[in-house]
């Protein structure tokens, strides 16, 4: 599709305006005939623009008599047009000569890869490894073997469960599911005990097959037995099982932080500069100095990769870095205000610990005052299962 386009431009095509009452009929006919209409814009229900060859645009004439509509032509574009306006600058058109055949070049290699489905892996990772197996920024799109990339990085990546390779102009779209490692998985004919995977208060034990150690109110630590893969009976003796078990318990989290009631804190002063740079096939060229002219400042980078076409990618891109100045102040915190600012950020970092925030049972918050500080402390109480499996080896 984008190097039918592409080829369209080259050889000219023209913007048109289809109106009737049947434009339905008019594409269906179009498509059926397999000719191409692109960028194709309704207007009320009787009015179409869309773009088309000069070659196709004089089979069209036919379709428009079948369907009762009017075509017009609104535009001409693409290089011959272009060539025909200027044909009187040799310079402009060599230039223009060797911009297509560059484009035509480059187009065919890739300039951009696109990572979607990512949440946990950063895509750097992603990068690196579709790096090692031969897909990287310049590679010629005709050496990609989709099937083998992804089968190898899929046999390095036990956190990548499925990935797709789609290629679209000079634009790579890698598409990948992650899955987490999966646990080790005990057979149900192996005997087993049951471990405790954190510390904890035992709330609740219902035991299907095994013998259970404690009871509810024992406080247990990351690895002590809870089930013995065993059944002892007075007339079987001892007999070894596959335990199972229901295990919950109180789990505790908690995060101590101390702050101090004077702080320096970071001011936004307004004032902004930005520098301008351009990454050429990884050859940098920077338009600015390399030292700013405030004295405190944070920067944010933004990376735009220049296309011409929705996923005609160049290898060019333009590098904006903002700073932005600010100033130190000293600021006094009451006691309350910092109480309740430490207390929001530590309740934020315990909770992306707590796998299922909804089991949180209960809050405390201790402080610790003194006349320059406080420290403030956050415990969670969780209810989780805790119970995991260990194989008995004799």
């Amino acid at each position: 599709m984008f190097l039918k386009i592409l080829l369209n431009y080259i050889l000219g095509y023209v913007n048109i305006k289809v109106e009737g009452f049947f434009i339905e009929r008019f594409i269906n006919i179009c498509i059926s005939k397999k000719i191409l209409l692109w960028n194709i814009k309704r207007e009320k229900s009787t009015i179409l623009y869309a773009n088309v060859s000069i070659k196709d645009y004089k089979r069209l004439k036919s379709i428009a008599k079948k369907t009762k509509s009017k075509i017009s032509i609104q535009s001409k574009k693409g290089i011959p047009f272009i060539l025909h306006k200027y044909r009187k600058r040799k310079i402009f058109v060599a230039l223009l000569a060797i911009i297509v055949i560059a484009l035509f070049v480059m187009s065919r290699f890739i300039w951009n890869i696109e990572i979607k489905g990512n949440e946990r892996i950063h895509k750097e990772e992603i990068i690196e490894e579709l790096n090692k197996q031969g897909l990287r920024i310049g590679t010629y799109k005709r050496k990609i073997n989709a099937n083998s990339i992804i089968n190898k990085v899929r046999l390095n990546r036990n956190d990548i469960a499925w990935m797709g390779i789609n290629l679209e102009g000079t634009n790579v779209i890698v598409e990948i599911k992650e899955t987490s490692e999966a646990p080790e998985i005990i057979d149900e004919n192996e005997y087993c005990n049951i471990v405790a995977n954190k510390e904890g208060m035992i709330t609740k034990i219902s035991v299907q097959n095994g013998t259970a150690v404690v009871k509810e109110g024992d406080i247990v630590k990351a690895g002590d037995i809870l089930v013995l893969g065993y059944l002892e009976g007075k007339y079987t003796g001892i007999r070894y099982v596959h335990a199972k078990a229901d295990i919950e318990a109180k789990i505790w989290y908690s995060k101590k932080e101390k702050v101090f009631l004077k702080q320096q804190i970071q001011v936004p002063t307004g004032a902004t500069e930005e520098k301008y740079a351009l990454n050429i096939n990884n050859f940098k060229i920077n338009f600015y100095k390399t030292l700013s002219k405030f004295k405190n400042y944070d920067t944010i980078n933004e990376n735009k990769k220049i296309k011409i076409f929705s996923n005609f990618y160049l290898p060019i891109e333009i590098i904006k870095k903002t700073n932005y100045e600010y100033k130190y102040e000293e600021k006094t915190y009451t006691e309350e205000e910092l109480t309740k600012l430490t207390e929001e950020k530590i309740e934020k970092e315990l909770e992306e610990e707590i796998l299922q925030t909804e089991n949180i049972i209960n809050k405390q918050t201790n402080i610790y005052p003194n006349e320059e500080y406080i420290e403030v402390e956050v415990i969670y109480e969780v209810l989780e299962n805790i119970g995991s499996k260990d194989k008995i080896i004799f």
